[in-house]
């Protein structure tokens, strides 16, 4: 099986027990992000370059660190 690529495919799923006992709503799969930076372990010459204004934009001068953020919302129970 092909390994995905981990500078594109940034985000792992996890499906976690549910017990019969658990008084709030289970969550069946949980998800997590690996930044890519985790993955480079040395930068490697002649890597491109985003542009001054795309790189404040970014957060990074390179788009192999780019790693998007995508806000979620907790519906778990709370007591």
């Amino acid at each position: 099986m092909r390994q995905p690529n981990p500078y594109t495919h940034q985000v792992r799923y996890w499906y976690p027990y549910v017990s019969p006992f658990d008084p709030c709503p289970p969550i069946r799969v949980k998800h997590y992000v690996v930044p890519p930076n985790q993955y480079l372990g040395f930068q490697p010459r002649h890597l491109p370059q985003f542009s001054p204004m795309e790189a404040l934009r970014y957060g990074t001068l390179w788009p192999i660190l780019y790693s998007p953020y995508e806000k979620t919302t907790n519906k778990g129970c709370r007591p």
